[in-house]
């Protein structure tokens, strides 16, 4: 008498050959991986496979880690009264001394920004825009140290629409100016000028 077959049972025909159930496959290495015989694999030396960030900040990194820390020298701190005074005794034009002074120590401590003469020229002939730039330029001084940057290109808005209330340059100028002092201070400067 003869059984019925369990269907989940392979069943076998002669002239078959006949395969176990898990076929056993032996552990082939990943591409580019020598075979490990066995033995444990050693882990890859140190950046081997990683990836790479050269010129670029690593994920997870600060802003301010993208920055070349500033080797010139410092600038010089200037008097924000004496400063006010001496545009009105000159009817302005101490401002264009004031824009080419604090641009060359700027660019000369941190090898970046416009310079003295390009801020010049600027205040010159569009003299609107660099209450701005001065202000943004100040502002980045105290982001590649990874600080909180008092002022920005935005409290230049003191200046322009600010005028049309007439206190408002002082308050851009006092604000951008003490910020600048005080950076310098903070790099050990103490001797004040107006040159």
């Amino acid at each position: 008498m003869t059984t019925p077959e369990d269907p989940a049972t392979p069943q076998h025909y002669p002239g078959q050959p006949q395969y176990s159930q898990q076929p056993q496959y032996s552990q082939q290495p990943e591409y580019g991986q020598p075979p490990s015989y066995g033995y444990p694999q050693q882990p890859p030396p140190y950046g081997y496979g990683q990836p790479s960030y050269a010129g670029q900040p690593m994920p997870g990194a600060p802003a301010y880690a993208q920055y070349a820390q500033p080797q010139g020298p410092p600038g010089r701190i200037r008097p924000t009264g004496m400063i006010i005074l001496l545009f009105f005794v000159t009817l302005g034009i101490w401002a264009f001394v004031y824009y080419y002074q604090v641009h060359e120590e700027m660019k000369r401590h941190t090898g970046e920004g416009l310079g003295g003469v390009l801020a010049l020229v600027l205040a010159i002939f569009v003299g609107i825009v660099n209450p701005f730039l001065l202000s943004h330029e100040v502002g980045q001084l105290y982001a590649r140290r990874g600080q909180e940057p008092p002022v920005s290109a935005l409290t230049a808005l003191w200046f322009f629409p600010g005028m049309f209330i007439l206190v408002g340059p002082f308050i851009w100028f006092i604000q951008t100016n003490n910020a600048l002092n005080e950076y310098w201070q903070s790099l050990g400067v103490t001797e004040t000028t107006l040159v």
